[in-house]
């Protein structure tokens, strides 16, 4: 299902579950986090808890090519993820992660890491659980939200974007960052890279939900992304309020 940008009063949503997917620089981060926001809802950034536990394993000596020895460590560290839009934060064993795992190490292994059944396992039940626990409804961005982490989220969304559109939003989040000589097809041919292994990994693959709806972000600014999910949760909110009330 494709949807256009439409405008819509705006209605206070019941404590929704919004599943919101999508590859690199769909603009998922930006939209989640705004849309939480500006609903009262909670948000949570599953890729952060990823890329956190790929930060222990390198801190740790952790050889991340090593699949068993990923495994084998997968328990140890502990990951608090905090879920307000306007201050996410995530820590590693009580320590801020937010900076250390935005590095272009970190963003190199995540892929070989998160792709182990036993990490995948863990992460998935820390992400269950949180979203269980949010008393307002939550937005939980991700790659195998809709699919596996939250079969049953009261919306799924799921952005797309060309890979030229994509990688110039990476590249531009990355410009004044360790990556400044990054360049636009280097860019883009690592996103690419990143798809293909996240769409290819046995254990919960980045895939399209069937009952999810498709934002194709290519053409539309971060505004109108932002308008078009806000329309979209506040009437999965108002459908899940009539059944409550019947």
């Amino acid at each position: 299902m494709f949807v256009t940008v439409e405008t819509a009063a705006r209605t206070a949503p019941a404590a929704v579950i919004v599943a919101i997917d999508g590859p690199a620089g769909t603009g998922k981060s930006s939209t989640s986090k705004a849309v939480a926001a500006k609903l009262g809802l909670g948000y949570l950034d599953t890729g952060a808890q990823y890329r956190a536990i790929t930060w222990w394993m390198l801190n740790n000596g952790i050889d991340v090519d090593d699949a068993i020895a990923v495994a084998d460590a997968a328990a140890k560290p502990v990951i608090v993820s905090g879920t307000d839009p306007a201050a996410p934060t995530i820590t590693v064993d009580g320590l801020d992660a937010a900076g250390p795992i935005r590095t272009q190490e970190v963003t190199a292994a995540v892929s070989a890491v998160s792709a182990v059944p036993e990490v995948r396992a863990l992460i998935t039940d820390l992400q269950r659980s949180i979203a269980a626990e949010a008393p307002d409804g939550i937005v939980v961005e991700g790659r195998d939200i809709g699919i596996t982490v939250l079969p049953d989220a009261d919306l799924k969304i799921f952005l797309t974007a060309s890979p030229e559109a994509r990688a110039a939003r990476r590249s531009g989040e990355l410009k004044g960052k360790e990556a400044q000589a990054t360049d636009l097809a280097a860019t883009r041919e690592a996103l690419i890279k990143r798809d293909a292994a996240d769409s290819g990994r046995k254990t919960s693959p980045l895939a399209k939900a069937d009952d999810a709806v498709e934002v194709d972000t290519t053409e539309l600014t971060l505004e109108q992304v932002i308008e078009c999910v806000v329309t979209l949760i506040e009437g999965a909110g108002a459908e899940k309020a009539g059944r409550v009330a019947r």
